[in-house]
């Protein structure tokens, strides 16, 4: 029969000096920088690479587009799920930050730190897929040529992929910071 004291041992609550947050920290943003809305980042590589050889139709650029038509109808939310999603993250993240940084619970604090940059990753996404949206329905409908589009998208995929790499080391290296201190400040975990 297993040990109680082990399990408990092993799911403890103390966020920043268990390994499993920052396993699960590094896990995310790594989960996360694999793809750019779905996509992934060998589709966006090749494409541009065929773009910069001059294949600006080829069967690189065909592939990212098709890829996009599929992705993007799922990072569509209406005015009405927008401001839904937005009022109720917004509650749930400001009454951890109360929790974790007025009250002083970590567990709050490591919640905070983990979810509020997936926050700001999900409306730079759904920016992103709202400016990517008009492109594909043009292409579709032959209004522009599948060059100028997929240069376009490209473009706007490869800012997002840098904005999001920036992102990650810069919440990582908050966490990191908070966690050290944190850990100074209770080094008996108390």
């Amino acid at each position: 029969m297993p040990q109680v004291n082990s399990l408990i041992g092993l799911l403890d609550s103390r966020s920043f000096m268990t390994i499993w947050y920052w396993l699960a920290l590094v896990g995310m943003w790594s989960a996360t920088g694999r793809s750019v809305l779905g996509v992934p980042t060998e589709v966006l590589a090749r494409a541009s690479a065929a773009q910069a050889a001059g294949q600006a139709e080829g069967a690189a650029v065909i592939t990212l587009l098709d890829w996009l038509s599929l992705v993007l109808p799922r990072w569509q939310l209406d005015t009405r799920e927008g401001a839904l999603f937005l009022a109720v993250t917004s509650f749930l993240l400001s009454s951890l930050a109360v929790l974790g940084f007025v009250f002083w619970l970590e567990m709050a604090q490591a919640m905070v730190l983990l979810l509020v940059p997936f926050w700001l990753l999900f409306w730079m996404r759904i920016r992103l897929a709202r400016r990517l949206v008009p492109l594909v329905e043009a292409a579709q409908d032959g209004q522009m040529e599948l060059s100028q589009v997929a240069a376009r998208a490209v473009h706007l995929m490869s800012w997002h992929r840098r904005w999001v790499t920036l992102m990650s080391m810069v919440a990582i290296a908050l966490t990191v910071l908070w966690g050290t201190l944190w850990a100074i400040m209770h080094p008996n975990g108390l």
